[in-house]
This record gives structure tokens, sequence and C-alpha cells, in this order.
């Protein structure tokens, strides 16, 4: 019986303390309402960017007489390197993606961009030496990438490309012929390819602007061996031989990326 009695004071008295306790919490004031809670951004929608970075190329060539494709002389190997600017564009869409009890925030997305710049090097032959240019690219392709966390996006991606190489302008590399102009060019080509890079992109929610991110990647192409016909400069003339050429370009950007997502996201 005092167990029982015991235990019904012990509960008034938790009854009471909690009336007292409400009692000295502030009152909200009259039309008060709770702030809502913050909202999560979702990476669904469009976005521009522009920047630069720096690039290398490599290729693998041979002088091959143009009527039969039989090598004149060995294979060489050589490359440039230098500075690029970049333009681009894209639209991305976010969806979870079941895994056993979890679900993976993932983005895919589609773009296209354009680089253009100076990535210098040297082409050279037995008899002669010229200066290559790659001058400009652009690339369409797809991404697919995980959240690491609501606005920092890992990725991969991959598609297909076109570069733009100017005409070379080959001197005498000296020996019984000497040094200056051969007269001999080579036409400015634009070679096909693909390229797959990985790159990560991140918030600036510091900034003042919303939408403002940056984004930096690493992209490898490889392109499909062309053969380009030498020319005699002054008359344009064929010259009979031909240079086959298979190209490989390296490159690292950094952009400045704003998303204006129309179909969803915000900040």
């Amino acid at each position: 019986m005092k167990a029982k009695i015991l235990a019904a004071a012990a509960l008034i008295t938790l009854g009471a303390l909690g009336s007292v306790s409400a009692a000295d919490l502030p009152m909200p004031e009259p039309g008060y309402k709770a702030p809502p809670p913050p909202p999560v951004y979702n990476w669904t929608g469009c976005y521009i960017g522009g920047g630069g970075g720096y690039g290398w190329w490599n290729q693998d060539s041979q002088v091959v007489v143009t009527a039969t494709g039989a090598p004149v002389f060995a294979q060489v190997t050589n490359g440039g390197k230098g500075w690029f600017g970049q333009g681009q564009g894209g639209c991305d869409y976010q969806f979870n993606m079941p895994l056993g009890t979890w679900n993976i925030p993932v983005v895919i997305g589609a773009f296209g961009d354009w680089e253009g710049g100076s990535i210098r090097g040297t082409q050279s032959t037995v008899t002669g030496v010229g200066s290559e240019n790659e001058s400009s690219t652009w690339a369409v392709g797809g991404r697919a990438g995980y959240l690491v966390t609501p606005r920092f996006l890992t990725y991969f991606d991959g598609g297909f490309t076109q570069a733009r190489f100017d005409q070379i302008n080959y001197n005498f590399s000296g020996g019984t012929l000497g040094f200056g102009p051969s007269g001999v060019s080579l036409p400015a080509t634009t070679y096909n390819g693909w390229f797959i890079g990985s790159g990560f992109e991140y918030a600036l929610d510091w900034l003042p602007i919303p939408g403002l991110f940056l984004k930096t990647e690493y992209r490898y192409a490889q392109y499909n061996t062309a053969t380009p016909g030498f020319f005699i400069a002054a008359t344009g003339a064929p010259f009979g031989t031909s240079l086959q050429t298979t190209k490989f370009t390296q490159m690292v950007s950094t952009e400045l990326v704003w998303r204006f997502n129309w179909f969803g996201g915000h900040w």
C-alpha cells in the first residue's frame, strides 16, 4: 500500500515540475510563425560557364607517298603545349539511385564546350621542321557524378571532340639544304576523335551572388589518324607526299559556372 502511495506522489510531483517549467518558457509573440526549414538544393537544371587552362598534345607521324601510302621516312613523335580559354553550357538532372538500403545521390547531364588558344609545338621531317599549333577544339558529351555533399559533385565525362591544327610552313633543318623557307606547307586540318575526363564541382555559396560554382577537370582525347597532303606554298600544287598522323591531347581546365536552374534547382 505504501509503495502505491509513494508512486502516486512521485507522479504528481513530476507533473507539477513539468507545469512549472512550461510556465517559465516565454510565450511566442502574436502572429509569430516558425521559420521554414532550409531548402535542399537540387542540381536539376542548366548552366553556362567560362574559364581556361593548360594543355599539351603529342603525335605519331610519318611521311608517306600520297598515291600509294608507302612510307618515305621513319615515324616521328613530337608535340606541343600552351594555354587556352574555354566556354561551356549544359544541363544536369539529379536523382537518388537505390543501392541496397542506401539512396545514392547521382547527377547525370549533357554539355557542349569550345576551347581556343595557342597550344604550340613542332612538326619535323628528315629535311624540314615547322611550327604546329592547335588553335581550337570543341566537344559534346555527357557526364555522370556522385554528390559527396549536397554542394560538392565528383564526376566522369566523355563524348565526341574535334580539334583544328593550323597550317604548317616548313623550313629546311640544315644539312646540305641549309636553313630558311622550304616552300612546302601542310594545310590546316580538323581531326575527329573521342575524349574521357574527370573532375569536381562545388558551390561558392559564401559569395553574395547565388548559383556560382567552381569546376576543375582533366580531359584526355585521342583523334583518328588523318593523312593531309603537302603542297607547294607558292602555287598550291600538291607535293606528292602526305603526313600520316595520329594525335593525342590532354587538358586541365578551371571554370566559373553559373547555374540558373530554370527547371528545379534553387539555393
